[in-house]
């Protein structure tokens, strides 16, 4: 048997794996509160533990492994987009749902054993919520039901910190029927324009982070191996979820292993849209990036580690995996080399088991590149060498534009894969370079409404500093727009 280690936030250290049942092998995900396209940061958890049930699975046999992933199908912010969008909240939630199915199959994951939907478990939240008030664990105030923070000696033992400095230190919703700031909802009234469901308190809907306990004690039990999720929600959703379900069930101590996802940069900065460096997974699946080369680039840095999306880290995966896949003539079953199965189970250590991989290939392991490519969920076999056309990079000034004032030179470069024509990199680069002038102009206003028409367009502008002068990043998209992207700078 493979010895696994992996690094538990509880305890902050790495801990050799060890099953409570290594016949039923059990994890959950938090997974997305479906109103809106999946962004890269959304992906990266999904890949990442992906890789671990992958392991799992390899290691305790496929039908030993029970994952869990949730859809957060009932939230303010659903409410607010179907009230925008004149549309009823399930087919919002459906086609988000759709959504995100189709762009994590792009990537290459496997998916879970179960994805339940929180609004199938209104009851089982309920009756959780009925056992914390019995427990004296919450309390009803002005139609909500409250977790008593105070009422459980262990809380803010997941993220290492007291209640006090919690409240001294993070945002807290400040309500009067609150008996403590750091107190949270477990379920709220509905209004008449709200979604709600009849419970001992009145109509109302649940709070956040009562749907993940009561949705993984119904598919997992009371007590789990595996509780994974971005770093993000350490506090205050998994604090919350540890408190509720340890008072729910005090006989029993939840998840053994948690384990946290670092955060997603692009170009080293933080994703924002404020920032135009926002891409959601569809963004750069229709810019022609395949999924395999997004994939990779998660995979080149470890989970624990900021990962930095930036277009060289593309090209190189492009690159490799295009190199991967001309011995695809090869794919007899085999072991996974020992060394890839030994860097993933320590700690998913990914850009390890990646070098191995490199070295597979050049010593023309290739049945072993398959087989151990796959551990990762890289299939190269469902690589297709036509929708691999090559990347290019042109980069340099507009031959028809001058300087615009003094040393300022457009410096224009342009990504992206497949056949790209003259026309289409001549009209790219004359929209990129209007950008780069109204930006030198301070006319800030004009440069990001040219932006937000080309996106729409499937032109993203990104800025770029080069020792030459200002610049511009073009990912280009859907080419048969030209003629629109020309009336952008008629």
């Amino acid at each position: 048997m493979v010895d696994i280690s992996l690094t538990n936030s509880r305890s902050h250290r790495k801990e050799r794996f060890a099953p409570i049942d290594p016949a039923r092998v059990r994890m959950y995900l938090c997974g997305p509160t479906v109103y809106d396209r999946a962004h890269l940061g959304n992906a990266r958890p999904v890949v990442v533990f992906d890789v671990l049930y992958r392991l799992l699975r390899h290691v305790y046999g496929e039908g030993s492994v029970t994952y869990v992933r949730n859809f957060t199908d009932v939230d303010d912010k659903i409410n607010a987009r179907a009230a925008e969008a004149g549309r009823s909240i399930h087919d919002i939630t459906d086609e988000t749902i759709a959504w995100y199915h189709e762009d994590m199959d792009a990537l290459g994951n496997l998916r879970p054993d179960f994805e339940p939907r929180a609004t199938e478990y209104i009851a089982q939240m309920i009756a959780m919520i009925e056992t914390l008030i019995t427990r004296g664990n919450a309390y009803v105030a002005s139609g909500h039901v409250l977790f008593d923070v105070r009422s459980y000696p262990a809380y803010g033992a997941l993220s290492g910190r007291s209640v006090d400095d919690m409240i001294a230190g993070a945002r807290v919703e400040v309500a009067p029927f609150k008996r403590d700031p750091m107190d949270f909802v477990l379920w709220k009234p509905s209004d008449a324009e709200t979604p709600g469901w009849e419970s001992p308190w009145g109509r109302g809907r649940p709070g956040w982070h009562i749907e993940c306990s009561a949705m993984s004690e119904a598919l997992l039990g009371p007590d789990f191996d595996i509780h994974a999720g971005g770093l993000d929600l350490l506090f205050p959703h998994h604090e919350n979820e540890v408190a509720q379900s340890c008072c729910a069930n005090p006989d029993h101590g939840f998840a053994n292993f948690w384990l946290h996802n670092e955060m997603l940069l692009v170009d080293g900065k933080k994703m924002s849209k404020s920032l135009g460096n926002f891409f959601t997974v569809r963004d750069l699946l229709d810019a022609g990036v395949p999924g395999e080369v997004i994939r990779y680039v998660m995979l080149m840095t470890h989970y624990r580690k900021p990962m930095d999306w930036t277009a060289e880290k593309a090209r190189e995966a492009l690159d490799t995996l295009r190199s991967w896949a001309q011995v695809n003539s090869v794919f007899d079953a085999s072991d996974v080399d020992p060394r890839v199965l030994g860097a993933v189970a320590d700690d998913l250590n990914s850009p390890l088991a990646l070098h191995y991989l490199h070295d597979l290939f050049v010593r023309d392991h290739y049945r072993a590149l398959s087989a151990s490519a796959a551990l990762i969920g890289i299939d190269l076999k469902s690589i297709s060498k036509a929708s691999w056309a090559s990347y290019f990079e042109i980069q340099g000034t507009n031959p028809e534009t001058k300087p615009v004032v003094g040393d300022f030179v457009p410096l224009v470069s342009m990504g992206g894969w497949g056949v790209i024509d003259d026309k289409y990199s001549s009209v790219a680069t004359s929209v990129a370079t209007e950008w780069l002038r109204l930006r030198h102009e301070k006319r800030y206003s004009e440069a990001d409404a040219l932006k937000a028409k080309a996106a729409e367009l499937g032109l993203q502008l990104r800025a770029r500093k080069s020792a030459l002068g200002s610049g511009a990043f073009v990912l280009l998209g859907d080419a048969g727009r030209v003629a629109e992207l020309e009336g952008l700078i008629a």
